[in-house]
């Protein structure tokens, strides 16, 4: 065999073992039974000898949807109700599995068998709330306009959610949307009425709420089921195995049980997975607090600090740029303060179809938020110089680029620096937001902390991230007074 058919069958070989060493990308929506479910698909993946990393609470439907279709992740728990409402447009709502397996086929994706529950959307109230305004059905809910309806952020804008809903029933009443889990304690503290309720939510025997009957059904079937890329099953077969092991695997009660023993056990959902598959409990391996604090504090380090690195190396000569050319200075100082005003959670899910999911989205989003401050002060700090100084400068014959970097850049420190400061500061608060897309970082203990209604999990990431972007602050005013030349420091001082 000649020398380059050698390489080229190494090279192919190694292709493919690199290729069967790839762990499996298994998603999970930012809700409890999602991530319970994956992480039972993570367990017998690896019962079945299959690698797997769990991305866990990525967000909401179309986070994950999106991903799945760009490859970021190769499966996630999903509901035949939203693929046949709210994804795969065109098909009856009520369409059976081979139906829905038709239409996604094209796309490259695959559907399972169902897991053998049912979890669907349903409207509820406190019992005796419902049963003082004597409401037992959606219908009922007609006669009382005043109720105060407070429905998950996702259900308000879905399809099969209340536009679909309102219309059905003409309900009259107005809606405020809010965190799913934030909704429940809503309801309890009786600031609304009506929640949006999963009918396998543990919440519902534990608050004592009425679910009301859809007596109109307006909602489809949702189904649990597990949506996977078709490419995923031709790289790795034997998860083909995993998912045939799960369906019809798990019914109604049992689901409902393991969704009650982590939101109000506060098991974690590995430990509630390894239990339901017969498998020995995981042992504790993140440490306890101070740990996870600190692997938080390195990721959402990591996500600032190359955001900002990467900002001041693009919006420095940009700043500098805009000064020079004052007519194409303000188109750039208009772009980039476009880019600011795109909404936080917005800009982070625009980046996955570019970087996928993890943390390079959140490095991309953080980079174009962190551009204006710094542009638009070092563009200020640049043409505040007073004329006589340039002059000076000019009349001593010093070429522009030392000009630039011996008298401009110095005497424009301190606005550069402030402008730095402000992106940094401004990146610790919203790095957060990352954890949505899998970015980690203090984000995650909070998202996690209000999904289980847990006041201690958000104040771990949320009081390491006050006192971050605290010291961030101190740090740049420190280096701010460093790098100033001592003579304006001194007028600073007068």
């Amino acid at each position: 065999m000649s020398a380059p058919r050698v390489i080229a069958a190494l090279c192919g070989f190694m292709a493919l073992s690199f290729a069967d060493a790839a762990p499996v990308q298994v998603g999970s929506k930012n809700f409890t039974e999602s991530i319970v479910l994956a992480e039972i698909v993570r367990a017998q993946a690896q019962r079945d000898g299959v690698s797997v990393d769990h991305r866990q609470a990525l967000g909401g439907t179309r986070i994950l949807w999106r991903a799945l279709e760009e490859g970021s992740i190769d499966l996630y728990p999903e509901y035949t109700g939203t693929l046949t409402r709210e994804l795969v447009p065109g098909i009856d709502p009520n369409a059976d599995l081979a139906t829905i397996r038709r239409a996604l086929e094209p796309k490259g994706i695959g559907v399972s068998e169902s897991l053998g529950f049912e979890d669907g959307y349903a409207l509820g109230m406190r019992e005796d709330v419902a049963a003082r305004d004597s409401i037992a059905t959606i219908s009922d809910l007609r006669r009382r306009p005043d109720l105060r309806f407070g429905l998950s952020s996702e259900f308000v804008d879905r399809e099969d959610g209340w536009p679909g809903l309102k219309r059905a029933y003409a309900l009259p009443q107005t809606v405020r949307g809010m965190d799913h889990d934030l909704a429940y304690r809503a309801l309890a503290d009786d600031a609304v009425d009506v929640v949006d309720l999963y009918t396998t939510d543990a919440q519902i025997p534990y608050r004592h709420l009425r679910v009301l009957q859809d007596d109109r059904h307006y909602f489809p079937g949702y189904q649990a089921v597990l949506v996977y890329r078709l490419q995923a099953l031709r790289d790795t077969p034997a998860l083909k195995a995993t998912i045939d092991a799960l369906a019809g695997r798990i019914d109604v009660d049992a689901m409902r049980a393991m969704n009650a023993e982590v939101t109000l056990t506060r098991r974690s959902e590995r430990a509630v997975a390894a239990a339901f598959l017969g498998l020995a409990q995981p042992s504790a391996t993140d440490g306890g607090r101070f740990q996870r604090i600190m692997q938080r504090t390195l990721e959402h380090l990591v996500l600032v600090g190359v955001s900002l690195s990467l900002a001041i190396l693009v919006a420095l000569p940009l700043g500098v740029f805009a000064a020079r050319r004052r007519r194409l200075g303000q188109l750039v100082i208009a772009a980039t303060g476009i880019l600011q005003t795109v909404p936080s959670l917005a800009m982070f899910v625009f980046m996955i179809p570019l970087f996928g999911i993890g943390a390079a989205p959140a490095v991309a989003a953080l980079f174009f938020y962190s551009l204006l401050p710094i542009v638009r002060n070092t563009h200020a700090g640049l043409v505040g110089i007073a004329p006589e100084l340039r002059e000076s400068a000019a009349a001593l014959g010093l070429p522009p680029h030392v000009r630039l970097r011996r008298i401009e850049l110095p005497l424009a420190t301190r606005s550069i620096l402030a402008g730095i400061k402000t992106a940094a500061v401004i990146n610790v608060g919203t790095a957060t937001l990352g954890a949505l897309i899998g970015a980690g970082g203090y984000g995650q203990p909070i998202i996690t902390g209000i999904r289980l209604d847990d006041l201690g999990l958000i104040l771990e990431g949320a009081v390491p991230a006050a006192v971050l972007a605290l010291l961030v602050q101190g740090v740049f005013e420190a280096a701010e007074r460093w790098l100033t030349p001592r003579g304006l420091r001194l007028a600073a001082r007068e």
